[in-house]
């Protein structure tokens, strides 16, 4: 770290000491921002070193997690206290997984806030000490790579310590992923490998590790090892019954039919009561695969039917029951996959007693440093794969050239770990993640090519890296030489004395350690074994599909490459196996992707952080689980969410949506010259109508703004515009419906900014003798081929970042950037520097407000630009929250056009294997 720094660092460190008080994300920036304004550092930290140093002083003091949001049931009785007060719950088994928590390093504050969350869903559970019958369904909703496993690990310690008995965790459908999570489970709450409980050889059984080397008075029993899932004949092997245990037993199984119906069976056979045919014993189980959207395509319905009824007859089969599902994204299917509402609120998983929001501790490294604050930082384009890797192939695919952009991501990766292992994070594993296939013979030939780029600049280090400046004449040592000087040379590594001569002498270590495996259903595929203790942690570039998609943790991750069909909406987030915690090597972080995928993850982020904004606003309401369930499937997202799960079908299906507090825009049109004449006439008669009435606009930065517009004259634009038929939410009768329910109230009055960009020497256009400058958006081209106009590119906006504000005062947008501000605050959150448009719609009492630009449409393959029509109108609406009874519309979705617009899903080859 740079003299500079260090002092400010320092200095910091001091000043936080000197005020009482935990410190917050925002606190430890406003110490920073004071001390930069002195004359000792004025000038001499740019923001970025700024807002690095802030990161690096809260994993030292200032981490915190907030403790999230809740809804409960009408019913809701607590009893977590009283049993507490009256000694009935000890705390053995989360007082060995606290102590756990403390070693491996997370903050007081984290630790603390994961007790008082944990206790918050166990609160929700049954009292196992309640002997009448019960049954209660709940939901988590977390983040990607969060944590949710370190907090149902802890939700496990207490139910244990509360009396319940056996324990099931559901840990998805693969085994590599089920192995991990017994992994996690034997370090966490068992305190044993359960491996070397399964060798044969007794000597070796007693391998102590996690928990356990804090208190070995109990353990508890595992009837599943890290090597092999559930046994009907080895359970019934190590005891007949549940009930002859004296301790707690738990289960980490896959979500697979075939275990589901031998657990049950053993059930059966062995620990049911007799009168009752059910066992007395309480039972927890948690669903880690709550959200597994993938498994609708990859399995078919009637295998979602057959796994949903099996778990739910293992429930049925206790008297005192809990189901907890954990999922990372509030578009869970329990919500959506309903034809009915009704149907949703019956099933018999439906978290019908509570529904719990997970914070992130604030050095979560997720979707918002990503893709919306550091983008330029972190996220690097693939554009040069088509001609050699196209990003649809078929399985007999060659792989004989990788695309260039793929080499450099392996130099990135090569370069990062020797910076790490400078920095003296040997010790520490490191991963890189390359997920470009969905076809494992694919797969297999990508990880192939790989190694061999690996072994090209193995061999060049092995024979030049040790002649100093010379070796920059070998052409590898020189590219890794380069990729320095592009990612790393002005960062923290050149900052904290890193320079190129100590990397250089490092790449030796790296490359000899350096494993390149895949990570699939194949016989190929390789156990990712990060529980080796040596000086030198794992290096490891995994090449998978499905595998590396869902749950599985890759340690250390700091490079991803990722080349896949954007449109698999429902599954993008899971996907997302770069996000997590990167403790001092964040700044090396690196993920390529193409345009489109960039701008779908922020797409998504944001529709994600919407919901979990409405869950904290329905505790303050003290709505319930089925109000929430229902706000999910009328957000106007789950529309394709849905739509791509029912796809196959071919059916028309109704469903309800809600427009209020959101932003639509028209970021589909067709590339119909008719068409798009038509609309730019209804933009002009709407601008001619606004005139002759007597209107003048008022001069704005963005354009031109007229206020107070006579509903009547918006109904009647967007009955004439026409976008693409194949997207939901700009359907001309989804809004003639919702406007026409508020146009009395709510939506009586509008205001509309014609809207030019701020860009010399463009020509504007014209729409009825108002000049507008138009916008450059990129479209893709393969939607252009269709003959749509589909806005690309890591934005996916029609608008720009605060459009939304037009038509506000500025003591309403200050309200509400300190509102939005004080609830990050008060969750531990830093303030993006990217706000969310959500929070300007939101405002009550505003107008609603369209905005109408000219777009330019762009794209970068010039045998395509003949292809592109010139100016073309399309507009965006920021609706105002809606107090109206129902605060729906329904609307008939058309998968047949659902599928014109998303394309065919992409099934995973594997998914399909590795199910028993």
């Amino acid at each position: 770290m740079r003299p500079i720094l260090s002092s400010l660092e320092g200095m910091t460190s001091m000043y936080m000491a000197s005020q009482p008080g935990p410190h917050t994300a925002k606190s430890i920036r406003e110490i920073i921002a004071q001390l930069r304004d002195t004359a000792m550092f004025a000038d001499k930290v740019s923001d970025d070193d700024a807002e690095d140093l802030a990161r690096l002083i809260e994993e030292k003091y200032g981490i915190s997690m907030g403790l999230g949001a809740i809804v409960d049931a009408e019913d809701f009785r607590p009893w977590l206290h009283d049993a507490r007060i009256n000694g009935e719950i000890g705390d053995f088994y989360w007082g060995r997984y606290r102590q756990l928590l403390n070693l491996k390093g997370l903050p007081k504050s984290v630790i603390d806030a994961t007790d008082e969350v944990t206790d918050r869903v166990l609160d929700r559970l049954g009292n196992p000490r309640n002997l009448s019958p019960w049954s209660r369904r709940g939901m988590v909703v977390g983040h990607v790579q969060s944590g949710k496993t370190a907090n149902y690990t802890g939700l496990i310690c207490k139910a244990a310590d509360a009396g319940y008995r056996l324990i099931v965790v559901i840990a998805g459908i693969h085994n590599n992923l089920r192995n991990q999570t017994q992994a996690r489970i034997d370090e966490g709450f068992i305190g044993r490998d359960t491996g070397r409980l399964a060798h044969a050889n007794k000597a070796q059984r007693q391998k102590i590790i996690g928990v356990g080397t804090f208190d070995q008075r109990e353990f508890p029993v595992s009837l599943t090892n890290t090597l092999r899932d559930f046994n009907k004949a080895k359970a019934t092997g190590d005891s007949s019954q549940i009930g002859q245990y004296n301790v707690p037993v738990v289960l980490v199984i896959k979500k697979n039919s075939s275990t589901l119906k031998n657990l049950l069976e053993w059930l059966r056979e062995y620990s049911v009561h007799e009168g009752t045919q059910m066992v007395s014993q309480p039972m927890l189980l948690v669903d880690d695969e709550a959200d597994n959207a993938s498994i609708n395509t990859a399995y078919g319905r009637d295998e979602v039917t057959r796994i949903n009824g099996q778990i739910r007859a293992l429930l049925s089969l206790f008297h005192r029951s809990c189901y907890v599902g954990y999922t990372a994204t509030p578009f869970a299917n329990i919500f959506i996959d309903p034809d009915t509402d009704d149907e949703t609120l019956k099933q018999d998983l439906f978290p019908k007693d509570f529904i719990i929001g997970l914070d992130a501790p604030s050095n979560y490294f997720g979707a918002q440093k990503v893709f919306l604050d550091r983008r330029d930082k972190h996220v690097r384009l693939i554009d040069d794969n088509e001609d050699v890797f196209p990003m649809k192939h078929k399985i007999d695919h060659p792989v004989d050239v990788l695309p260039e952009s793929l080499v450099q991501a392996v130099r990135t990766f090569i370069v990062s770990r020797a910076i790490r292992n400078a920095r003296g994070q040997q010790a520490a594993h490191a991963s890189m993640l390359v997920n470009a296939s969905r076809f494992t013979d694919v797969q297999g030939r990508l990880r192939s090519q790989i190694a061999d780029v690996v072994g090209r600049i193995r061999d060049a280090v092995a024979v030049d890296a040790g002649k100093g400046r010379a070796a920059l004449k070998n052409p590898e040592i020189a590219a890794l030489h380069s990729v320095w000087e592009q990612e790393f040379a002005d960062a923290e590594a050149a900052a904290e004395g890193v320079d190129w001569p100590a990397i250089q002498l490092r790449l030796h270590e790296v490359l000899v350690a350096a494993r390149v495996v895949e990570v699939n259903a194949s016989k190929r595929s390789q156990a990712l074994d990060y529980d080796q203790r040596a000086e030198y942690g794992v290096t490891v570039i995994a090449v998978g599909g499905f595998s590396l998609s869902r749950g599985l943790t890759l340690e250390g991750l700091t490079v991803s490459y990722f080349l896949r069909n954007s449109m698999m909406y429902d599954t993008l987030m899971q996907m997302g196996r770069w996000f997590g915690y990167r403790p001092k090597y964040e700044d090396l972080c690196r993920v390529w992707m193409p345009a489109d995928g960039v701008g779908w993850y922020a797409h998504i982020h944001e529709a994600m952080e919407d919901l979990q904004a409405q869950l904290k606003r329905m505790e303050l309401a003290k709505a319930t689980p089925e109000q929430f369930g229902l706000a999910v499937r009328s957000h106007p997202e789950t529309l394709i969410v849905t739509a791509r799960n029912k796809m196959g079908t071919g059916k028309e299906f109704p469903m309800k949506v809600s427009l209020a507090g959101k932003l639509v825009e028209t970021t589909r049109i067709r590339n119909d010259s008719v068409q798009l004449e038509r609309n730019r006439a209804a933009g002009g008669d709407l601008l001619a109508a606004i005139l002759a009435s007597g209107q003048t606009p008022v001069p704005r930065t963005r354009g031109h703004l007229f206020v107070a517009i006579p509903v009547t004259l918006i109904r009647t634009f967007l009955t004439t515009f026409r976008a693409d038929a194949a997207d939901p939410i700009t359907d001309p009768r989804l809004m003639g419906d919702y406007i026409g329910a508020r146009s009395e109230s709510e939506l009586r009055e509008w205001d509309i900014l014609f809207a030019s960009a701020q860009k010399d020497g463009i020509d504007a256009d014209d729409l009825c003798g108002l000049a507008m400058t138009p916008f450059d958006r990129g479209v893709g081209e393969p939607d252009l081929l269709q003959g749509v106009l589909a806005i690309s590119g890591t934005s996916r906006r029609v608008g720009s970042p605060g459009d939304e504000r037009e038509g506000l005062t500025q003591p309403q947008i200050d309200g509400a950037v300190a509102q939005f501000r004080d609830r990050l605050a008060a969750a531990g959150k830093p303030v993006p520097s990217t706000l969310p448009p959500r929070i300007f719609c939101e405002i009550e009492g505003r107008r609603p407000l369209i905005i109408l630009r000219f777009v330019t449409p762009t794209v970068t393959d010039e045998a395509m630009q003949n292809r592109l029509p010139g100016n073309v109108l399309a507009w965006s609406i920021c609706f105002p929250p809606s107090h109206v009874e129902g605060g729906t519309v329904e609307y008939v979705v058309n998968t047949i056009r659902m599928r014109e617009m998303f394309g065919e899903e992409e099934i995973e080859e594997e998914a399909l294997g590795d199910t028993e």
